[in-house]
């Protein structure tokens, strides 16, 4: 696993990744300049993520954003674009998509990792907790999660 802050060299492989997984014809520029802008910000947001396997091939990716597209500007950061090739789901791949990105936030001195999603199962195996519903700009409403970061004192 690694980051595009890690290896900015990725970024054209990262942008073909996440456009061919999450993006439409008339997002493409989205990713790019996304992620081409972060690639040395000033801050601790954004950061892009590739799992690999052995044989170099990429198997899964994900995000850490202050936003995602959805009305709850006062949450973030939020894991956005979590995608793993379906013949490498439920191997772990995205545990650690969401183990990586949660460390970095928590490094960057956030206590709480955000989703927004339709999918339910999966994001409270992961030790995200239902905290209400969101919704996008163009009328979407999606279910938002909450993740703790930190371990609070009893």
């Amino acid at each position: 696993m690694t980051s595009l802050r890690e290896q900015p060299e990725l970024l054209p492989t990262m942008i073909t990744f996440f456009q061919a997984h999450w993006g439409t014809p008339e997002s493409n520029p989205v990713y790019a300049d996304c992620l081409a802008h972060s690639v040395h910000p000033h801050t601790a947001l954004p950061q892009w993520y590739l799992a690999f396997i052995p044989d170099a091939q990429i198997v899964g990716g994900a995000g850490l954003i202050p936003n995602d597209f959805i009305s709850r500007m006062d949450l973030f950061p939020w894991l956005c674009a979590l995608f793993v090739l379906p013949e490498f789901r439920r191997q772990g791949v995205a545990q650690q998509l969401i183990h990586r990105a949660s460390q970095d936030a928590q490094q960057a001195g956030f206590d709480h990792l955000y989703a927004a999603t339709d999918l339910t199962d999966f994001y409270e195996r992961q030790e995200f907790h239902y905290i209400g519903d969101g919704y996008q700009p163009w009328g979407d409403q999606l279910r938002i999660y909450e993740r703790p970061l930190t371990t609070r004192a009893e």
